[in-house]
């Protein structure tokens, strides 16, 4: 069995390894961060990722069923698939652009 990917991309890997990706706002970046970081200490545990986002955490529907998402602001999520307590494939995404 291969091994899962825990961040789909490069550029959200960086984010949390806190090295500047120059395509996002530090401001961005830093709420990011901030979002992963919960999201990564309380992923063993379904029921106290809920309580932590409340309504802010979705299940995602269509071409990203399976995926479940956070806001970040109004326009950025972080996307990812939760699986037996932890998570895997996050991005950073920008939701107006999934929309198009």
């Amino acid at each position: 069995m291969t091994e899962r990917k825990q961040f789909k991309d490069k550029d959200t890997e960086k984010v949390w390894n806190r090295v500047f990706v120059k395509k996002w706002s530090k401001e961005l970046q830093k709420r990011t961060w901030q979002e992963m970081s919960l999201l990564f200490s309380f992923a063993s545990d379904w029921n106290k990722l809920k309580e932590t986002f409340g309504t802010e955490l979705e299940p995602l529907k269509g071409k990203r069923k399976g995926q479940h998402s956070i806001r970040v602001n109004d326009q950025w999520r972080i996307c990812f698939v939760w699986e037996k307590g932890k998570v895997y494939q996050v991005e950073l995404v920008d939701y107006h652009d999934e929309k198009k």
